[in-house]
Parts: structure tokens; sequence; C-alpha cells
């Protein structure tokens, strides 16, 4: 069932997911949360989907051609898909079956989809804080030196905070830039990733039973990113990431970095991707694990 009404809390997060769509879809979705309307799931659905396509595939979404595919003709590819579905989720609340939404091809068979699953819900996650030291860092991620950004961190239920000294002695700073050290903006990136990773491997974000399989975790998309200043040796990064929205295998968080109190960098939204490995049965010496979805295996570069 859709809320009868939504907190101000409820309605700045619903508007800042929503931020990157079309005009009408914030409006539209707070009317459905609100009156539990189903007619207004088309825009919403429609603004969701627009917001991920590429420039040249937005005319054909409004040509009101409802037998569009979702590949071959508007260019969504699984992962993208899986973007939209996130969102809608989120949106709507509704939770999908993954395996009921490979049959979908069509804009016609994913509203029809969701017109029916209208009303549903999602669980919430739950972890404990937990302060991580280097030596911990270092044991549970698959970045290392001289490429890990991470002295330590704290997990928490709904996000990760992180630090990092810029030494100075780090490798790339010799020509980056020329008797001028600045870490780079795309560094920082990558240190942020890499806390959202740990969050992934550390933050129980599946639930107690579902673990992140370090192997499988790949930088995606990064989007809102902007830098507010030149960062030097000897400067402390303070970092935070923010959960926007997970579900296997793509995982979405905002990320900022502050110096001496200063907003250095800020990143709206980080997307990893990722896949979960299956513990071994009980009383069993052969380990079992899922096969990563094909459209992670080698198609993006890591958060390495």
């Amino acid at each position: 069932m859709a809320n009868l009404t939504l907190s101000p809390e409820d309605t700045k997060k619903l508007k800042e997911s929503l931020k990157r769509c079309p005009d009408g879809t914030f409006e539209a979705a707070v009317a459905y949360r609100e009156g539990g309307d189903a007619t207004w799931i088309p825009e919403i659905v429609n603004g969701i989907i627009e917001r991920f396509l590429e420039p040249q595939a937005k005319p054909l979404l409004h040509s009101g051609n409802e037998e569009l595919r979702l590949f071959e003709d508007l260019g969504v590819d699984s992962l993208t898909m899986m973007e939209i579905v996130i969102l809608v989720e989120e949106t709507l609340n509704i939770s999908f079956d993954n395996n009921e939404l490979r049959e979908l091809r069509t804009l016609a068979d994913i509203r029809t989809y969701m017109d029916e699953k209208a009303g549903g819900g999602s669980s919430a996650r739950e972890a404990p804080t937990r302060g991580l030291s280097y030596q911990e860092i270092l044991a549970a991620l698959p970045q290392q030196p001289p490429f890990l950004f991470l002295n330590g961190a704290t997990v928490e239920s709904e996000f990760a905070t992180g630090e990092y000294r810029i030494t100075g002695e780090e490798f790339f700073l010799e020509g980056h830039f020329k008797n001028n050290p600045v870490f780079p903006a795309s560094v920082m990136l990558e240190a942020l990733g890499q806390l959202g990773v740990l969050y992934l491997l550390k933050g129980n974000a599946l639930g107690a039973d579902t673990a992140v399989d370090p192997t499988t975790v790949f930088f995606k998309s990064c989007d809102g990113v902007r830098c507010h200043r030149v960062c030097r040796p000897g400067e402390i990064f303070r970092m935070r990431v923010e959960v926007k929205r997970i579900r296997r295998p793509l995982a979405v968080f905002e990320g900022t970095i502050t110096v001496n109190g200063e907003k250095a960098a800020y990143a709206e939204e980080i997307t990893l991707a990722f896949d979960t490995t299956n513990p071994k049965p009980a009383r069993s010496t052969e380990a079992t694990s899922e096969t990563a979805p094909a459209s992670l295996n080698g198609s993006h570069h890591g958060i390495s």
C-alpha cells in the first residue's frame, strides 16, 4: 500500500532521488505515495526510464509506442535496467522479483508488471557500527598499496566514514604536477569508491546471511561530481559515503570529502556493480559460489 502522507524527511529524500528525472516525475511520485492512485505510475516510470537514457533515445520514449524494446530500441542494457528497477522500487515502495524481471522486453511489459506490483514494500538494512583499523581494511579490500587510500574507517548501518592522509610519497604526485604536488581529483573519487567497497564488504548491506564477493566489485559510473579545493601533501581527507540504494548487482552512494572542515569533493552518485557469494553447505567440503553476471565480467573498470 502507498503511504497516506509523506513526512518532510521522506519528501526531501524522494525529491533528491528523482532530481535528475524530467519535470513532473517528483510531483507524480508524491501524488502516488500520498494517495495510492496507480494512474500516476506510467508518468513516474516514464520519468525514471528517461533519466537513464542517452539523449538520442529520449524522443523515442515519448513517441507513444508501447512496443518499444528496451535493449534494441532504447539501448537499455542489463545494468541500466537494474538502476531503473532500483529507483522505481524506492519511489513506489515496490519489491520486484529478479526472475520475473528477466521476462520484461518492452515498455508495455514494464508498465503492466509495475501496475500489478504496486503496493509492495521493502525491508530496511540494519548493521552495527564498526570501526576498522588500517590492517583490517588491508585484509578486507581487494585494493592494495600503493593504490589504497584509506587509513581508517567506520561502518554504520546506512553510511561509512573514512580518513586518508596525503603523505606526499604517492607515486603519481611526481608528475602531478612538476614541482607542484596536487592530489588528483580522479583519485579522490577512487578513495570514495574504496570506502563504498568497504561498506559493501563490512556493512551487512544485504543482510547477515549474504556476503559480497570482493572479486566482483567494479566501478560502474559517477554522476554529479564537483571539486571545491586543491589538496596537497600533509592534508587529511575526511570521507563519507551514504547509501542511496542497493540491490544486487548495483549499489549507489553519495560521497563527500572534506579537508580542514572545508568541502573538497562531492559526488552525487557513485555506482558500484557487485555480486554475492554463497556460504558453504553444511557438512560439505565443496565450496560453492555464484557466478558473476555476464555483464559484470570484464565489462567495467574496477575501483582498483
